[in-house]
C-alpha cells in the first residue's frame, strides 16, 4: 500500500513538460511579513514570513506554500517553525479535479519535532461563482511524524497510512476587502491532526494589503509534556506578486 500511494502521488506531482507546460513561467501569488502572538505550546511574540504561489492553466494548477515563524522571549528563541507544501491539481471537468500533494514541517517547540505527508485524492469546486469560492478535497496518503526526547522517554517516529480532508473557502466582499477560511484534517491510527485558518485581507494601496488572521492547530494524541492545541494570531503586510 505504501509503495502504491507514493507512486501515485509522485506521478501526479511530476507531470511531463508537454502536459504541464513550462514550469517556471506564469506564477503569481503573494509574499507577507507578519507579527503575531501565540498560546499553547509556546507563549511568545513572533515574526513570520510566508510565500504563497500559484500557477493555473486550463488543465493544470500548481500551488506552492512556504512559511517560517521565529519567536523570542528574553533574548532566547522559543519558537522556530518552518513549513513547505506543494500541490498539483489536474482538472477533470469544470468542477471536479484530481490532485497530488506533499508537505514537510519542522518545529522546535511544537507537539512534534517534524512531520511529512504525501498523498493524492479528488477535489470538487462546490461554488465557483463570484464573489464566493468553495472547494472540498478528500484523499489518502502516507504520513510520518517524529517526536523529541522528553526526559527518559526517547524520540520515536510513526510512519503510517493516513486519510486527508480539506476545505478552502473565499469570499470577496468588495474590490478592497476579502475573507478566507481554510481547514485540513489528517487522520491516522496514532494521531488526528486538524488545523483551521481564518482571516480578513484589506487592500491598502496598489499591490500592498493588510491581513488579520487566526489559526488553530490541534492534535488528538501528543507526546508527554506537550499540549494538544496551539493558536496563533497574526497581523501581516501582504504584497501581491503578479
Amino acid at each position: 500500500m505504501k509503495k502504491i500511494l507514493i507512486t501515485a502521488a509522485t506521478a501526479a506531482l511530476i507531470p511531463s513538460p508537454a502536459l504541464a507546460g513550462d514550469f517556471t513561467d506564469g506564477w503569481g501569488g503573494e509574499a507577507s511579513v507578519s507579527g503575531s502572538t501565540t498560546s499553547g505550546n509556546t507563549s511568545t511574540t513572533d515574526v513570520g514570513v510566508a510565500l504563497h504561489l500559484t500557477k493555473a492553466g486550463d488543465v493544470w494548477k500548481h500551488s506552492l506554500d512556504t512559511t517560517y515563524d521565529l519567536g523570542r522571549a528574553s533574548g532566547v528563541n522559543n519558537k522556530n517553525r518552518a513549513y513547505i507544501g506543494y500541490q498539483l491539481d489536474r482538472n477533470i471537468n469544470e468542477r471536479l479535479y484530481v490532485y497530488g500533494n506533499a508537505n514537510y514541517y519542522t518545529d522546535d517547540f511544537g507537539a512534534f519535532k517534524n512531520g511529512s505527508f504525501i498523498g493524492a485524492g479528488l477535489g470538487y469546486n462546490v461554488i465557483k461563482t463570484e464573489p464566493m469560492q468553495w472547494a472540498l478535497e478528500g484523499g489518502a496518503g502516507y504520513r510520518s511524524q517524529k517526536t523529541r526526547n522528553v526526559g527518559i522517554v526517547p524520540a520515536f517516529t510513526t510512519d503510517e497510512f493516513a486519510l486527508r480532508g480539506a476545505s478552502e473557502f473565499d469570499y470577496q466582499f468588495s474590490e478592497a476587502v476579502s475573507f478566507y477560511n481554510d481547514s485540513e484534517v489528517i487522520w491516522s491510527d496514532s494521531d488526528t491532526y486538524l488545523w483551521n485558518d481564518v482571516g480578513v485581507t484589506a487592500n491598502l494601496a496598489g499591490n500592498l494589503a493588510a491581513r488579520f488572521s487566526f489559526r488553530v492547530d490541534h492534535h488528538t494524541d501528543v507526546p508527554v509534556g506537550r499540549k494538544k492545541t496551539d493558536t496563533i494570531t497574526r497581523a501581516a503586510l501582504v504584497y501581491t506578486l503578479k
